[in-house]
């Protein structure tokens, strides 16, 4: 694709980024098979490749108006197009770029500004969240049917293990993950424990800085990324040999910390660091002697037939398709048929509150697509998936990591 950008995008770093990941793009249009808002509205401006011109129009000075930004506004930055893609186009990159080049251009309505402000304040601290999540479910009974079936009930969360061992990994605790599905690390930390590993969170590490970035607030969201740099740095030097990511949300956004602090002349080196020891849990455990978690499992009361279901972050973002299933089917779990697997949820971070309606009809479309064998429960690797899907859900939704805990 032939490209002009505009001098004040030009000579920055963004721009030039932007500018190399649109010449990749040959206009073919296989990405928009696999896109899930096209699938639903068959508009080519709510695709990948429409919203490539409209981004590149935007970026070599053409007149953008709310229209533009509600087409970039309905992208789920699933990247499902990326893994359909045979030129290698770094969508996700390029929609990133340009939302975050677009804010700074266009202001948001004041009623629009707001509610993505109070989003990026109350959901990456860990504290107010767990705080208010507390209170909504106190109160989850009288809340109206819309509103409370958003507040999962309480979960808790079993004792970690009090063995140490010579082997060290660590986790991240994230944001939402400790109070609204507080096992996910507690059961993946007994897992690593009956295969003679210790998995450690470091109390400091805070949100990987997702939510930050998606919504266009790159300085906020480099910030966070900075600080788990420090907080995971000790147990780094000290021998650490992965950082284990239970959700995978988390798990696309740390992978990205070299990329993304490579021109902080303090931090480029760490954070690369960090995302060569980044791995999900799926993967590092495929690595290792599941027959112990196989002989375990058995011993267990039978889950019964699994549903999986397989984040974008996970399979588009990390490339980990299939790695999961790979782990439960040697543990011996019993998987359910689904289809349609590539395409998302309609989680997607924020997406499920600021775009309701085209995020429910995904959950749906989903859901459907999940039980057509009839599961006896759905188990998937990313809390936000886990929390929207068990929102309609018939049947229980967890993480995977679960039913390998006795």
């Amino acid at each position: 694709m032939q490209t002009n950008l505009v001098q004040q995008f030009a000579n920055t770093p963004e721009g030039q980024e932007a500018e190399s990941i649109l010449r990749a793009c040959v206009h073919c249009g296989f990405c928009t098979a696999t896109c899930p808002t096209y699938q639903e509205l068959n508009d080519e401006r709510d695709g990948p490749r429409g919203r490539i011109y409209l981004m590149k129009m935007f970026l070599e000075g053409a007149e953008v108006t709310e229209k533009t930004r509600e087409h970039l506004d309905r992208c789920l930055t699933c990247r499902s197009c990326e893994t359909t893609c045979p030129s290698g186009v770094q969508y996700g990159r390029l929609v990133d770029i340009s939302r975050g080049l677009m804010e700074q251009e266009m202001p948001r309505p004041p009623k629009e500004k707001w509610l993505r402000w109070a989003l990026a304040r109350v959901i990456p601290n860990r504290r107010l969240f767990g705080v208010l999540l507390r209170l909504g479910q106190l109160f989850r009974p009288a809340l109206p049917e819309k509103l409370r079936t958003k507040v999962p009930p309480r979960k808790e969360a079993n004792p970690w293990p009090a063995a140490s061992h010579s082997r060290i990994v660590l986790a991240l605790a994230g944001c939402v993950q400790p109070s609204a599905t507080p096992n996910t690390n507690a059961a993946a930390a007994r897992v690593l424990d009956r295969l003679g590993i210790t998995m450690v969170e470091a109390p400091e590490a805070g949100c990987c800085g997702a939510l930050n970035h998606h919504l266009s607030e790159h300085d906020k969201a480099l910030e966070r990324m900075r600080q788990n740099i420090d907080a995971w740095w000790p147990a780094i030097e000290a021998g650490a040999e992965a950082i284990i990511m239970t959700a995978s949300g988390c798990g696309a956004m740390v992978q990205d910390y070299g990329h993304l602090l490579k021109h902080d002349p303090v931090y480029a080196a760490k954070a690369q660091k960090v995302s060569e020891l980044t791995v999900d849990l799926g993967a590092f455990l495929l690595t290792q002697d599941l027959e112990k978690l196989r002989v375990q499992l058995r011993a267990q009361q039978n889950p019964g037939k699994v549903a999986f279901h397989c984040p974008c972050t996970l399979q588009h973002a990390m490339k980990q398709n299939g790695v999961v299933e790979q782990v439960l089917t040697r543990a011996g779990v019993n998987l359910a048929a689904t289809k349609d697997k590539h395409l998302c949820c309609g989680s997607a971070g924020t997406y499920s509150v600021l775009q309701p309606e085209l995020s429910q009809k995904l959950l749906a479309n989903k859901l459907t697509a999940l039980t057509i064998d009839n599961p006896d429960r759905i188990v998937t690797a990313n809390i936000g998936c886990q929390m929207h899907l068990e929102t309609r859900s018939t049947v229980p939704v967890q993480h995977w990591i679960e039913l390998l805990d006795p």
